[in-house]
């Protein structure tokens, strides 16, 4: 640091200026010095989405060539993209559309949504419409908590992990949340083909039978003795018992129920 010093000092002698102008010169280097914002962390601006594509019952291969390739020609026709990496599983593709750096984050959305939207026309039979989320440089986690016991399973886990989401939340300045791992509480249907099969019941049926008796809606509202009563129907499937006893058709006059 010394050497570096007298480096300074022996330029600003053999440069023939004035005491007074190298005190200056000193002087407005410090405020530079002391004036410049600095940042640990510098914020940069790199727009970045995810598109999502569903294909239930396509393969890797069928995935690849009729929605992965096609749509990855017709994002890097977007103004402004940089990147497009993609994944593709059986029955999913996700493009990672990134553009250049600097590039403003809603016209770099906008732009997207445009050119998706605009050739809808091309999405295959039997693919969803592309599901657009954002992304950005503050996504990436900066903190990690984890929990791992000998004495309780997967499902207590991530239930006491869910209260302590809850509660890291309501901590000032925290943005976002995310759960990852464990068990959900969640009940499987395994089907046997060949009963479906004996009793004529196809699995579409079997999955809209579900979807319309695991549910609660509002059927309306009556008045009664100055109040009103809000009037809900159905409800939802509570255990495997009550999943058991659900009418998913009728065979030879009599109900088929899904146990």
């Amino acid at each position: 640091m010394s050497h570096f010093m007298e480096g300074i000092v022996r330029t600003f002698i053999d440069s023939k200026l004035t005491p007074l102008a190298i005190l200056a010169a000193l002087c407005l280097g410090i405020f530079a010095i002391v004036a410049t914002p600095r940042e640990e962390e510098p914020q940069i601006i790199v727009p970045m989405m995810d598109v999502f594509v569903e294909m239930p019952g396509a393969s890797i291969k069928e995935m690849e060539e009729r929605v992965t390739i096609p749509m990855e020609k017709k994002l890097a026709e977007t103004q402004g993209v940089e990147y497009i990496y993609s994944t593709t599983s059986p029955g999913l593709t996700l493009a990672i559309v990134r553009f250049y750096v600097g590039e403003n984050e809603e016209d770099s959305i906008v732009r997207l949504y445009n050119k998706l939207y605009s050739n809808f026309d091309l999405i295959p039979p039997g693919a969803s419409r592309p599901l657009i989320k954002p992304r950005s440089i503050d996504d990436v986690p900066i903190l990690s908590l984890t929990l791992w016991s000998d004495r309780y399973d997967p499902l207590t886990l991530r239930r006491i992990m869910a209260e302590l989401d809850d509660r890291v939340k309501d901590i000032q300045d925290v943005s976002v949340t995310q759960l990852i791992g464990g068990q959900r509480r969640q009940m499987r249907v395994v089907l046997d083909t060949q009963r479906m099969a004996a009793f004529h019941v196809d699995p579409a049926h079997l999955v809209s039978a579900l979807a319309s008796a695991n549910r609660e809606i509002r059927a309306g509202s009556y008045v009664a003795a100055n109040r009103e009563v809000l009037v809900d129907v159905g409800e939802f499937l509570e255990n495997a018992e009550a999943m058991k006893d659900l009418v998913v058709g009728i065979f030879d006059g009599r109900p088929v129920y899904l146990r």
